[in-house]
């Protein structure tokens, strides 16, 4: 994928390199203003999932199972519903209304070719149900519901495959820009399910998900409330007038002002670096200072056990751990996948441990409170309460159910008997059901 990426560069510069006064405003254009990222391109290789919930390959004795998928209406008419994913030969396909797996053939120009097959799924009316049927297996898949028609293209990827290439929340100008939309992921490999929902890149439309297993077990996650993408655009806007931060930027509208989605900090500072200046440096440099003269204690919750971590030198290095901690910068911090939270083949157990502890403090802005010195170890309510810290998690958290659902990366890191992930999964699932709108 490297030709596409480095051709898609000067694009994102010229399409979202730019400062944008309050929300940004959403001008969906055509082709040529696709911007192709590792974030919206599925290819034979895509493995999607967080912090080991996905899964990478599919067991063959048990890919011809299908899978029923319930949606459930709540937001209104006009609904549409896409699935893509890789098959169980590993190909990118779509799900057609037909209840068969569409491939996308690319021309092989380097040009994204709109995808004219139909891979439109229309939902029943408000307050009705659709039932789809998984023919079989699929691997890094994606259910979008979308409030109209989105628009998925195909091109050729670094090994002359044709690929998928999926709207893109972070392009104003992608040409599905004007469209309230989100996302469930889900891997399906014939006998085990694992699916999340995600607002580690953006918050989309509101949805919530559940499955049922042939014992008869049940999992829920409710998701966003109704309305939630407006409420966290409000939110963003009083925290931006509150701290004189660009927090308010997080939001694309239409050009009548309706909120359409709210960008995570780590997809925004993609394409916008620099733009939240030094937001966190006062703070890194306290946290220095503090290690330096204590330990900060990390419970790797693994075999590990309990590490002792001190800054010397201008890093922080755990015992047991095969490399020191550099300072993070704030682009380290929104993403947790950078810098010193990027975690390389050679890295040993203590060290896979510390990163997401380490990065999640940092999220959570917890590593100065008191009883901060044991990560993690502060309940769910001491998270996102000192400036500077996630405004986009703490409302994100704040308009979900229960506060269920990634708002990072590893918002799976929690004390033990706490949950904040918003993931479902099990063997033998009898039924997915999926809501558009708030939950029911």
């Amino acid at each position: 994928m490297r030709g596409i990426l480095t051709l898609a560069v000067a694009t994102v510069v010229g399409l979202v390199g730019q400062a944008f006064a309050g929300p940004t405003v959403a001008h969906p254009g055509g082709v040529d203003n696709i911007i192709i990222t590792e974030d919206n391109i599925l290819n034979s290789t895509t493995v999607r999932g967080y912090n080991g919930g996905s899964i990478s390959r599919i067991k063959g004795a048990a890919q011809a199972v299908a899978f029923p998928i319930e949606l459930h209406n709540n937001f209104g008419d006009g609904m549409f519903m896409y699935i893509t994913g890789r098959d169980t030969s590993g190909v990118p396909v779509l799900l057609g209304p037909d209840g068969k797996y569409i491939y996308p053939q690319a021309d092989g120009t380097g040009v994204p070719l709109e995808i004219t097959a139909n891979i439109a799924i229309p939902l029943n009316g408000k307050g009705q149900t659709t039932t789809i049927t998984l023919p079989q297996a699929l691997i890094s898949a994606r259910i979008y519901l979308a409030h109209g028609n989105l628009k998925f293209y195909t091109v050729k990827d670094g090994n002359g495959v044709s690929a998928i290439v999926e709207p893109s929340a972070a392009n104003p100008s992608d040409p599905s820009a004007n469209i309230q939309w989100g996302f469930i992921e889900f891997n399906y490999d014939g006998t085990f399910v694992f699916a999340n929902i995600s607002f580690v890149d953006f918050v989309g439309i509101p949805l919530g998900m559940g499955i049922t297993l042939a014992t008869g077990e049940t999992q829920t996650v409710e998701g966003l409330m109704s309305g939630a993408v407006g409420n966290i655009c409000n939110g963003l806007k009083t925290q931006a007038a509150s701290d004189r931060t660009i927090w308010d930027r997080l939001c694309t509208t239409d050009t009548s002002g309706q909120a359409l989605r709210v960008l995570a900090p780590n997809l925004y500072e993609s394409g916008q670096p620099g733009q939240f200046g030094g937001y966190y440096d006062d703070y890194i440099n306290q946290v220095w200072s503090k290690y330096a003269n204590e330990d900060l204690t990390i419970n790797t919750q693994n075999s590990a056990g309990i590490v002792a971590c001190r800054v010397s030198g201008n890093q922080l290095s755990c015992a047991g751990d095969n490399r020191a901690y550099p300072k993070p910068t704030i682009a380290d911090i929104w993403g947790c996948n950078s810098g010193p939270f990027a975690i390389i083949g050679s890295d040993n157990d203590v060290h896979r441990a510390v990163v997401p502890r380490l990065c999640a403090a940092f999220n959570r802005s917890t590593l100065l409170l008191n009883g901060g010195n044991l990560q993690p170890g502060l309940p769910a309510s001491s998270y996102y309460t000192v400036n500077p810290t996630s405004h986009y998690a703490r409302l994100v958290h704040q308009y979900e159910v229960n506060s269920l659902g990634y708002a990072f990366s590893y918002d799976d890191v929690n004390p033990d008997g706490e949950n904040a992930a918003g993931t479902v999964s099990g063997n033998n699932p009898t039924l997915m059901k999926v809501t558009v709108g708030g939950w029911s």
